[in-house]
């Protein structure tokens, strides 16, 4: 019983020193803990010293973004984590807030905050955002359907249009060049932004080109008049705007020299088209005289025809002997008129010749002109009674008359040159009848004085009047005469010999 009291004590006592013992290594395992606890806190606080653990937050996109006026802006965004030196990013990102001041319809420069807070860190980072205006305005052109531009004219403008996305309308401060066949337009904006567009004109008419019918150096014979060869103006249509040319430049045909003659179509512009011709006056070719081989009498009869021409007419017919008429355009002033003499003659192998429509020394010698004037309107009579123009002709008065001075000083010099110089050949005589101011009253005074004066000579021309009635009724013994003595009666042709005075005027 003893026994087994001191044993259970003994267990006891056993079991007591068990729990103490247990209760030490507890209380060491406490201490150990706390003792690497603290340990772990200061690591922990000095890693956490060491690791500099903070916010960092990376931008998205560059630093400075660029964004178009009036155009929605997207954000590029950014990114926040933990980051340190020992353990670097955390795994899970931090929430941003982002604060915008982006006013995309006002150019300027915004920025944009982001901010990201955690574990009693706070990071903020900015994005400079500039807001430009980058597009260069749109220029717009109108065409007018059908629509051509005429070179004559010009272009007209079809319209225009330019707008900006942000200055709005800029169609006034457009600038327009038109330069040859294109229409340049060109605008800035604001901005500094330009834009350039073109316009090919197309045309209807184009410009002209001048072409001259004869070439652009011609030579023509002196005359009263000049007739242009002719031109014509055409674009490269075909279109012919020959109505449209103007001539500048003079050709006195009369006179001899060079002349230049300017072809032109200035359109609206003062562009013009343009071509010039050099005309040379030359004298016509000129007959060569002949000299007959036998004895002839020319005879011709001034200031007809008249009362007597008929009468004469038929006594010429009678001898088949030719004769000239230098006429005027007398005749009508008379009791009939005695034109168609002149288309009688011609038929009959006479010769036709101007003596003057007027026979008014006054107004045939008044001046160059004046003298003109009378001797082509009687070569339209001779022209309507034998259907062509003569180029003979005699001086009122002779090529050596006096009278002119009274009028115009040195005429008939500068007559004998410009009358020469176109071809025409004039007359005088060697022999004189006497029937106007020789005193001749009668036929028989007439032909004796005919008679003698071709004895002197063996080419005679010999002057008459065919308006004297005593000179034509001398004719026949003229004829007589002369065939009894071995004279023919020719007609003159510009072959003849001119039997000329010399000019005193």
């Amino acid at each position: 019983m003893k026994e087994k009291t001191q044993s259970a004590a003994k267990t006891r006592s056993e079991k007591e020193r068990e729990k103490t013992r247990k209760a030490l290594r507890q209380k060491k395992i406490r201490v150990v803990l706390a003792v690497l606890f603290v340990y772990l806190l200061v690591m922990i606080a000095a890693a956490v010293i060491i690791d500099d653990r903070h916010i960092e937050i990376t931008l998205l996109g560059p630093e400075e973004d660029i964004a178009e006026v009036g155009e929605t802006y997207v954000d590029l965004g950014a990114e926040a984590y933990f980051v340190g030196n020992l353990f670097g990013k955390s795994v899970n990102p931090l929430e941003i807030k982002t604060e915008s001041g982006v006013d995309v319809d006002v150019i300027g420069d915004y920025t944009v905050k982001y901010t990201a807070e955690g574990f009693g860190k706070k990071a903020e980072s900015y994005r400079r955002v500039l807001v430009r205006d980058t597009k260069p305005p749109v220029i717009t052109l109108n065409h007018e359907e059908g629509y051509l531009a005429s070179w004559l004219v010009g272009y007209t403008e079809e319209g225009f249009s330019a707008t900006d996305n942000y200055d709005g309308d800029l169609t006034a401060k457009v600038v327009r060049t038109e330069v040859d066949d294109t229409v340049y337009y060109s605008v800035a904006d604001s901005s500094g932004n330009e834009t350039a567009v073109e316009r090919k004109i197309e045309y209807g008419v184009s410009e002209p080109q001048i072409r001259l019918e004869g070439g652009e150096e011609i030579t023509v014979g002196a005359a009263f008049t000049f007739t242009d060869p002719g031109f014509e103006a055409v674009d490269k249509s075909g279109n012919d705007l020959t109505s449209y040319v103007k001539v500048t430049g003079e050709v006195i045909p009369y006179e001899l020299g060079t002349y230049t003659l300017d072809y032109y179509i200035m359109n609206e512009q003062g562009e013009t088209a343009s071509a010039r011709r050099i005309v040379n006056v030359v004298p016509q070719p000129r007959v060569e005289t002949v000299i007959p081989n036998r004895k002839t009498i020319y005879l011709t009869f001034d200031d007809g025809p008249g009362p007597y021409t008929a009468q004469l007419l038929d006594v010429l017919a009678r001898y088949g002997a030719k004769a000239t008429f230098f006429v005027t355009g007398n005749g009508q002033y008379y009791d009939r008129d005695y034109t168609d003499m002149i288309g009688r003659a011609f038929r009959e192998g006479h010769s036709i010749g101007v003596h003057t429509l007027t026979h008014d020394y006054a107004a045939v010698y008044a001046s160059r002109d004046a003298f003109f004037r009378d001797f082509n309107a009687m070569e339209d009579i001779i022209y309507e009674q034998t259907g062509q123009y003569t180029r003979l002709f005699r001086f009122p008065g002779g090529s050596s008359n006096t009278v002119s001075r009274n009028y115009c000083s040195g005429i008939m010099s500068s007559l004998v040159n410009y009358m020469t110089n176109m071809g025409y050949v004039y007359f005088d005589w060697n022999v004189d009848s006497g029937d106007a101011l020789g005193g001749a009253k009668n036929s028989y005074t007439v032909s004796n004085n005919v008679a003698e004066g071709c004895l002197e000579n063996t080419v005679n021309v010999v002057l008459q009047h065919d308006t004297k009635d005593f000179s034509v009724a001398a004719v026949e013994s003229i004829l007589r005469w002369g065939r009894n003595n071995g004279y023919v009666f020719e007609a003159l042709d510009e072959s003849s010999y001119g039997a000329h005075h010399g000019t005193n005027n």
